[in-house]
């Protein structure tokens, strides 16, 4: 036979009765088989309308379905609320209730959910709780100024976090009398805020890639005038300046104290030239690069991995294909990112250095694959300054334009290239790419 066992909640001002116990009658167990049969068909009917949401062009298009889906799915027919997390804030999406615009409390109890990531059951204390989970976080109506005459509250929110910061949704439903919270009032809202998070995502993330090839074919323009302007009109000035000064250390007597200062301009002149010519090389190289399309990480890391073995004995490298097992959005020249990675690993080191390559899924589309050695490490001051075009070390014989071009070309795939420590006391790079 079951008990009612009165339950303290440290934010309720009054106790809230729940039925509990460890004898349960045989209407109970009745109760609670109806519950879990009435839950499960209702998720049912949730896993349907998620094959409609993800075929979404537009958070729009979702949050509009979602609010005229969710009183058809929910029994007692609620009104619904939509939040979007974006870069690590919650803001509405739309909301089907009349005064969600100026009604106090209800942003803050989607932010409760978010920042506890737990679903969240606002009652009063006249509510009976016919169902219970870990997972529940109960609050009292008064801390949100929230009606106490019987109305229900729950945000279920669900988080997805990669490099860009949080993101995701929070579904709110309110009921305006509910006397009995059932299993089958909250755990349709937990299933449907997973599936519209993860549609929302996925547009989110489509739409990223778009502005990366966006970017890219703005890029492309705005290289055609830096080649313009460098390669044609200070380049021809600076073959003018080169050609008179070799000219006049041609006919200097060397003893003479002019000869050190125009030799100078002459070293520095060629310099310049040389800079322009890779400068040349890399906009060159951009303007033929196609979209991001397609194609396998591993088939891409292993042609990498073989180039740089084949050019540096001093270089060793650890790594298993099948751990890259994934379809990523990348260009042609992706590649050569990897190559240049590798191969600095080698050039930047005296001795002989060992790299590792891992590879992590993120629950957001994105897999990043970590480069990490155990050499000198990078140079202090350059960590911030190293992905610039141009930047070099110190001791650096390069253009400095190797991983300022890896970074714009990884951005361009719509991904993101870091520089962190390595574990073996080395450099780490980290390239995320958004998987296919």
């Amino acid at each position: 036979m079951g008990f009612v066992e009165t339950i303290f909640y440290a934010r309720f001002e009054r106790p809230v009765e729940i039925k509990t116990g460890h004898y349960m009658s045989d209407d109970k167990l009745l109760h609670e088989g109806d519950a879990q049969e009435r839950t499960i068909k209702t998720a049912g009917q949730i896993v349907k309308y998620s094959r409609e949401i993800y075929h979404l062009e537009s958070v729009e298009e979702v949050a509009n379905l979602t609010l005229e889906a969710t009183p058809h799915f929910i029994d007692g027919h609620p009104t619904p609320t939509l939040f979007e997390i974006r870069d690590g804030a919650v803001r509405m999406l739309a909301s089907m209730a009349v005064d969600a615009d100026n009604e106090e409390g209800t942003d803050s109890l989607a932010n409760t959910a978010y920042e506890t990531q737990s679903v969240v059951v606002c009652a009063g204390p006249g509510t009976e709780f016919a169902y219970q989970s870990e997972d529940l976080q109960f609050v009292s109506p008064s801390e949100y100024e929230r009606d106490t005459d019987g109305t229900v509250t729950v945000a279920a929110p669900t988080v997805y976090t990669d490099d860009a910061g949080d993101s995701g949704a929070v579904l709110l439903v309110r009921w305006r009398s509910l006397p009995t919270v059932e299993m089958y009032h909250v755990k349709p809202v937990d299933y449907l805020a997973e599936h519209v998070a993860t549609a929302i995502v996925n547009i989110r993330s489509r739409e990223r890639l778009e502005r990366a090839r966006n970017d890219l074919a703005r890029r492309k323009e705005m290289l055609e005038v830096y080649d313009t302007l460098l390669r044609h009109d200070i380049g021809n000035d600076l073959q003018v300046i080169n050609g008179f000064t070799e000219v006049a250390l041609a006919e200097m007597d060397t003893e003479s104290p002019a000869y050190e200062h125009i030799e100078r301009v002459y070293r520095t002149g060629q310099d310049a030239a040389a800079l322009i010519n890779a400068v040349g090389e890399t906009i060159k190289t951009l303007q033929e690069e196609d979209e991001p399309e397609r194609q396998s990480l591993s088939a891409i890391l292993t042609a990498s991995v073989e180039n740089v073995r084949m050019k540096f004995d001093s270089l060793e490298v650890k790594y298993q294909p099948s751990a890259f097992a994934y379809d990523v959005y990348a260009g042609d020249l992706a590649e050569s990112v990897f190559t240049n990675i590798l191969s600095n690993a080698a050039v930047h080191n005296d001795d002989e250095v060992t790299v590792w390559l891992s590879a992590e899924d993120s629950k957001y589309g994105h897999v990043t694959v970590t480069i990490e050695d155990d050499g000198c490490g990078v140079n202090d001051g350059l960590d911030e300054t190293l992905f610039q075009m141009g930047k070099k070390g110190p001791h650096s014989d390069g253009t400095g334009l190797g991983l300022g071009l890896a970074r714009t070309l990884i951005t361009a795939y719509g991904g993101s290239i870091e520089l962190t420590d390595s574990q073996y006391g080395g450099a780490a790079f980290e390239i995320t790419l958004k998987t296919a």
